[in-house]
């Protein structure tokens, strides 16, 4: 408006006449385009770092690994995306069913809400409103959009362990830790369910504040070492440095009863080196980045990108189990089962 008002008709300048006046609608014009073409730069924080803090949520559809339908197509056409986007206004209106993760896109595929598969017990209403975007896999390599093959290590291994599972669990060592709410594990790709994280930051120390499980993680900035691998814990032992923008984070030390990834069960174990980069990239969006380095489980390393955006609600009180009457109740329910059949 300022430079409308600036070119518009009026009074001339006393030097210069007409010929100044379009020199002077071209310059700000210039500046106008110019200023409208610099890249955005992040706010600082106090120590002069890009500035990561707030609440952020990750709520994109995007699916881990990409379908088969889009085999080798990284993006998804204008008419693809109005397609799914119609499909989701109308398969997960607030009255419907929910779907979790990676679940809700493939009920886009089939057209077909799957998600409570009738029960009408979780609807739609309390989920966020998922964002489709032009991507088909938040893998970005392999090329493919597809994890890598397992190694034959960690195939015997896992088929060993089912061997000796019993039939029935026998207590809470038998369920996996998310069932135990203990810890839904790192990276969180469980998208939409309680996916919202607090970030806080100082010059020493970057904390991650999760809302399933209240999981927070302490990220020391001051060059430390990691602390002896003889420890181990379920979120592993992170160490953090900035790359200019952007916030780099390696974590190892993982615990050796498995790490859920945030509860799609894409188990890694204790030899996974977790390598994580986190880059303001908006005023309302940050890019989540990382690594998987786990070579007992893969065959390679493989990387995703998952876009957070600025989370407009608030973190609450995540009872996993209420009162702790879940687990019992599990317990109990593996028992009837056990006696049934008999």
């Amino acid at each position: 408006m300022a430079v409308r008002r600036a070119v518009g008709p009026g009074p001339q300048p006393r030097n210069g006449g007409p010929e100044r006046a379009a020199l002077l609608a071209a310059s700000l014009l210039a500046a106008v385009v110019l200023a409208s073409a610099a890249p955005w730069v992040a706010p600082r924080a106090a120590d002069g770092h890009a500035d990561l803090s707030g609440l952020w949520e990750n709520i994109s559809a995007t699916p881990l690994e990409r379908p088969a339908q889009f085999a080798g197509k990284a993006l998804l056409s204008d008419a693809e995306m109005a397609d799914l986007q119609a499909r989701a206004a109308r398969l997960f209106a607030p009255d419907q069913d929910a779907a979790f993760g990676d679940g809700f896109y493939t009920a886009l595929l089939a057209d077909v809400n799957t998600g409570g598969r009738g029960s009408g017990t979780y609807s739609a209403n309390w989920l966020p409103n998922r964002v489709i975007e032009r991507r088909t896999s938040l893998i970005t390599d392999p090329a493919d959009g597809r994890l890598p093959p397992f190694t034959e290590r960690y195939l015997q291994t896992r088929a060993a362990a089912l061997a000796v599972r019993p039939s029935f669990v026998r207590g809470p060592e038998d369920m996996f830790v998310t069932d135990r709410c203990i810890s839904y594990g790192i990276p969180d790709l469980f998208a939409a369910y309680m996916s919202v994280y607090r970030i806080m930051q100082s010059r020493d120390a970057v904390v991650i504040a999760m809302e399933k499980i209240h999981d927070t993680r302490i990220i020391p900035l001051d060059g430390r070492p990691h602390i002896s691998p003889k420890i181990r814990h379920y979120l592993g032992d992170s160490r953090g440095h900035w790359d200019g923008d952007t916030l780099v984070v390696e974590t190892t030390n993982f615990h050796p009863n498995g790490n859920g990834m945030g509860g799609l069960f894409r188990v890694a174990d204790q030899h996974l080196t977790l390598t994580e980069r986190f880059t303001r990239s908006g005023p309302e969006s940050l890019t989540y980045e990382f690594t998987v380095d786990d070579p007992t489980v893969w065959t390679r390393k493989w990387s995703a990108m998952v876009p957070w955006t600025r989370a407009r609600g608030a973190i609450y009180e995540y009872a996993c189990h209420e009162g702790n009457y879940s687990l019992p109740h599990m317990l109990s329910a593996a028992r009837a089962d056990e006696r049934a059949a008999q």
